[in-house]
């Protein structure tokens, strides 16, 4: 009889029920009642169709690579998400969260980097184009304290991106505290399982994109299949929606002198859009990600850019001849650039198809003239 009573006080009361749950209330006339109980007792919004909630689209922030934004899905990594970037030394992993950082910064948000490795360049990161001043950069002293910290930050839902570098480097407190040779077995992993046990709630209401960067290790005794792995144990694995694996694929010259690496970024997970797609771009040792000459690639793929020899046009502009100057010509024409980059979203299916752009026409003479000189020694 209590029951009844507190029932029928409830729907007395008249708790007002989200505008969406009309059609669901049209199929089943008999939720009601419960549904009501369940804002009344956990508040409103505890339940609703998806078509009332916020989250049918997720919002992303870019990665200062045009192939690895359209890889992921079109917008970049996803706020309210973990991402892990894993793969060997030197690979580019630092140098490609720092890029988000700087991305996350431009649009007015705020970057945290948690260097749990103690090997953070203040220098390195302002040529990626990081701002110093407003950067958040925290040293714990073991792993439980960086993993309180960005629970913290992820919890003030003030934070755009967090980065963790590293979690192989996240020593949790009982082995600082032993001696160097004692064994502690599976004391990182059941760190990074309560870690994230208590974070993901916690970062999927928030706008806050959480990026763990991963070493690799090999297992011993494998004799099929890859050997790698990477150290934390398997929560991490499970909890993030995207896992990028970094490689460094080639390198790049001016003469004799390495001037960048060719890295290949493929998508080992996703849950925000299809898995195993596959990114190259250039990672310049002055400027990090080469944007423009991702660029240029993109749109010689998807015929936006014509190459002819050496030379590169866009429909009646001609950008340059050879990659390094159409890169420049790019770098000096940003309304070019954005024209490219549109089309190129177009064509990969990540926008609406567009109608022509016209075109300028720089540098065409000196284009026309290089032919004809080619045609005279031909």
């Amino acid at each position: 009889m209590a029951k009844a009573k507190k029932a029928t006080a409830a729907q007395s009361k008249g708790v007002k029920l989200d505008p969406g749950m009309k059609a669901v209330l049209a199929l089943e006339p008999g939720l009601k009642t419960t549904l009501q109980q369940i804002e009344k007792t956990f508040g409103d919004g505890a339940i609703m169709p998806l078509g009332a909630s916020d989250k049918l689209s997720i919002d992303g922030i870019p990665t200062g690579s045009l192939s690895l934004d359209m890889a992921l899905g079109g917008q970049g990594i996803p706020r309210g998400r973990i991402i892990e970037i894993f793969g060997p030394e030197s690979s580019g992993k630092t140098t490609l969260a720092l890029h988000c950082a700087a991305e996350a910064q431009k649009k007015g948000g705020i970057a945290a980097i948690i260097d749990a490795e103690h090997a953070f360049d203040p220098s390195w990161a302002k040529k990626l184009g990081v701002e110093l001043d407003t950067l958040l950069v925290s040293q714990p002293s073991c792993g439980e304290e960086g993993m309180q910290i960005c629970e913290m930050l992820v919890k003030s839902n003030a934070v755009d991106v967090i980065i963790i570098d590293s979690v192989a480097a996240l020593v949790p407190r009982r082995e600082l505290e032993g001696e160097i040779g004692d064994s502690h077995v599976g004391l990182q992993a059941r760190l990074m399982s309560q870690s994230m046990r208590k974070l993901t709630g916690a970062i999927a209401k928030s706008k806050c994109a959480v990026i763990f960067i991963n070493q690799i290790r090999e297992k011993v005794g494998v004799m099929f299949g890859s050997p790698e792995t990477t150290p934390g144990g398997r929560a991490l694995k499970f909890y993030c929606s995207c896992r990028i694996d970094v490689r460094r694929i080639g390198a790049l010259k001016d003469g004799e002198e390495q001037v960048g690496q060719r890295v290949k970024a493929k998508i080992v997970k996703n849950k925000v859009a299809p898995p195993f797609r596959v990114a190259e771009f250039d990672m310049m040792h002055t400027c990090g990600i080469s944007y423009e000459g991702d660029l240029l690639d993109l749109g010689t793929t998807h015929n936006v850019v014509n190459r002819s020899g050496s030379w590169f046009k866009y429909g009646e502009t001609y950008l340059g001849q050879g990659k390094e100057k159409a890169r420049n010509f790019l770098i000096e024409n940003p309304d070019v650039a954005e024209e490219i980059k549109t089309k190129v979203m177009s064509e990969g299916g990540f926008g609406p198809p567009l109608e022509e752009i016209p075109e300028g026409s720089e540098a065409a003479e000196d284009f026309e003239d290089s032919e004809a000189a080619e045609a005279a020694n031909s």
